[in-house]
């Protein structure tokens, strides 16, 4: 990694040892690193270091990780990846909810995390094709493709670097269902593409932001067992 390309990396972990190993293996491949060590300093430290990404343990002394992620979501994008002691399906699915982008179960390896560190930072960075269209509108939802954004009317819906992507691969594939193993190797990497629960958790999540009745969705509609589509009225096309 040259040093222009250095990413910065906030820890938000109560555990000093895990503190420790974490900046040590972090800085040996190349990213500076903050850290704090409970919710009321790490929410601080989000706007006073401006990270590239944030390593967020779910059991904090003064909150948990999951409220922490929710706050942090009301002013930044910032890709979150959530540290947990417990693997039950529905604490993964509460961190994505939060808006969590990923998430490492303890005990684990630093290559593994730091493995995931890099696959975000990746796809964070990303450039979508140019030859994607400008914009799409549906109703009074709006994304603009050429600006990463995406709005209801006059009013823009915050998403997180996962969400727009997902969103994405969705919108300028619209009409097609695209298959679960599709949608995961592309928004997350072929390594993810078994992680059903992650889609379904960021599809939920999704629909809550931009569907005017998220239980009756009409944008992103559900082939039960195959896949989702983005679904285009009549008349509908992507603008070039």
């Amino acid at each position: 990694m040259v040093s222009g390309e250095r990413k910065k990396i906030l820890i938000i972990e109560d555990e000093p040892k895990i503190v420790r190993l974490l900046k040590i293996n972090l800085e040996s491949v190349g990213y500076e690193v903050a850290y704090a060590l409970n919710a009321s300093d790490g929410c601080k430290a989000v706007e006073k270091e401006m990270p590239d990404l944030i390593v967020l343990d779910v059991m904090l002394p003064d909150g948990d990780g999951y409220s922490l992620c929710r706050r942090i979501r009301e002013f930044s994008d910032v890709p979150v990846i959530m540290l947990t002691a417990r693997a039950r399906e529905r604490e993964k699915i509460e961190g994505f909810e939060s808006g969590a982008d990923d998430y490492v179960t303890k005990p684990f390896s630093t290559a593994e995390l730091i493995a995931r560190v890099r696959a975000i930072l990746k796809r964070a960075g990303a450039q979508h094709p140019s030859g994607a269209p400008a914009e799409l509108e549906v109703d009074d939802l709006r994304i603009s493709f050429s600006k990463r954004k995406v709005y209801r009317g006059a009013t823009e819906i915050r998403l997180t670097h996962t969400e727009y992507n997902l969103l994405y691969h969705l919108a300028v594939n619209a009409g097609k269902v695209m298959l679960h193993e599709e949608l995961l190797s592309l928004v997350w990497g072929p390594e993810y593409r078994d992680e059903v629960e992650y889609l379904r958790a960021y599809i939920r999540h999704l629909r809550k932001k931009i569907e005017v009745d998220p239980s009756e969705p009409r944008i992103i509609v559900s082939s039960p067992g195959i896949g989702y589509c983005f679904a285009l009225p009549t008349g509908h096309e992507p603008e070039t």
